[in-house]
C-alpha cells in the first residue's frame, strides 16, 4: 500500500479555504509559511525564491524569510538557488494520521476487500470542498493522475466525495459541492446546483453512492461511509472500477454489498476504540 503524502497544489499567501478569517487571532505570517510549504508539490519539487514569491504571492523579501526559517528548523533545504523540502516534513501530516484512530484499523481490511474484488480501495476524508486520500490499495492502473496518501480531488464529483457531503445538513453540502469549479469537469459530470442536490440527497437515503466516469473517462467508483460509535460519517472507503470490465451496474450487483461489509467492519472497530 502506497503512504508517501502527496503535495497539494500552491496557494497564494492571501488566500484560505476558510470561510471567514478570525479577526486578531488569525496569525498571517503563520498563514504564508504554509503557504511556502504547500508551493512545492510533485510537478514543483525543486523552485527557487523567485518560483516560490510567484507561486504564493509573497515578496522575495518574504518568501526569503520564510524559506530561511523552515531551513532553520530542518523541513526545507537548499542547493544552490534551488530550494526543496526535506523528509522531515513528513512528520506534519504523519501527526493527523497517528491521532486519527481508523486508520491503521481499516487498511487490512481494505487489502481483503481488494484481493475480493480484485479492483483499487481507498479512503478518504472531506476538506472543506475537497477529498484527501488517506488510505489506499491499488491494482489496476485506471487513473490518468497518480494518486497517493494526501492527494485532492473535488468533492462534488467523486464518489467518497458524495458520500462525505451527504453526512452534512444540506445547506453545507451545497455550499462544499459548487463553491468552485474543478480543471476536471467533462461532459458527464454533473455540476448543475439543483441536481447535485438531489444526487447527494440520494446518497444520504441509500447509504452509498456510484459515481460513473464523471471524474475521468472509464472509471466507475463505488463508495460507502465509515463511522463512528456515534454513528457520524468520519470517512467514506471506495471501490475504483474500469467501465471496459463492468458497467456501474455490474459494480452495485457485484461489489456494494463486499464494500458494505468492509466499510461496516472498519466503523464496528471505531465503536471499541471509543
Amino acid at each position: 500500500m502506497s503512504k508517501v503524502p502527496a503535495a497539494s497544489q500552491a496557494v497564494p499567501a492571501n488566500e484560505t479555504d476558510a470561510p471567514d478569517k478570525p479577526g486578531d487571532s488569525y496569525v498571517q505570517s503563520f498563514a504564508r509559511g504554509l503557504a511556502v510549504i504547500r508551493a512545492f508539490n510533485a510537478e514543483r519539487p525543486e523552485q527557487t525564491l523567485t518560483d516560490v514569491a510567484s507561486a504564493t504571492g509573497l515578496t522575495r523579501a518574504g518568501a526569503r524569510r520564510i524559506l530561511l526559517t523552515l531551513q532553520t528548523l530542518g523541513y526545507v533545504e537548499a542547493e544552490g538557488r534551488l530550494f526543496r523540502l526535506t523528509p522531515k516534513i513528513l512528520d506534519l501530516g504523519f501527526a493527523y494520521l497517528t491521532s486519527m484512530p481508523f486508520w491503521n484499523l481499516a487498511e487490512p481490511f481494505m487489502e481483503e476487500l481488494s484481493a475480493e474484488v480484485h479492483e483499487s480501495c481507498s479512503a478518504a476524508v472531506l476538506d472543506r470542498t475537497e477529498i484527501v486520500y488517506v488510505l489506499r490499495v491499488p491494482t489496476h492502473k485506471i487513473m490518468t493522475i497518480n494518486l497517493s496518501i494526501g492527494s485532492r480531488l473535488p468533492a462534488y464529483c467523486t464518489s467518497m466525495g458524495r458520500v462525505l457531503l451527504s453526512a452534512l445538513d444540506p445547506r453545507r453540502s451545497t455550499r462544499r459541492s459548487t463553491r468552485r469549479p474543478s480543471s476536471r469537469t467533462r461532459s458527464r459530470t454533473i455540476t448543475d446546483k439543483d441536481e447535485l442536490k438531489k444526487v447527494i440527497a440520494q446518497v444520504r437515503s441509500q447509504g452509498w453512492s456510484i459515481v460513473d466516469q464523471e471524474l475521468e473517462g472509464g472509471l466507475i467508483s463505488l463508495s460507502a461511509p465509515i463511522r463512528n460509535r456515534r454513528g457520524q460519517i468520519i470517512a467514506a472507503m471506495n471501490i475504483s472500477g474500469n467501465a471496459q470490465r463492468n458497467s456501474a451496474k455490474q459494480m452495485v450487483k457485484a461489489f456494494l454489498e463486499p464494500l458494505q461489509k468492509a466499510a461496516q467492519s472498519v466503523s464496528d472497530m471505531v465503536a471499541l476504540r471509543g
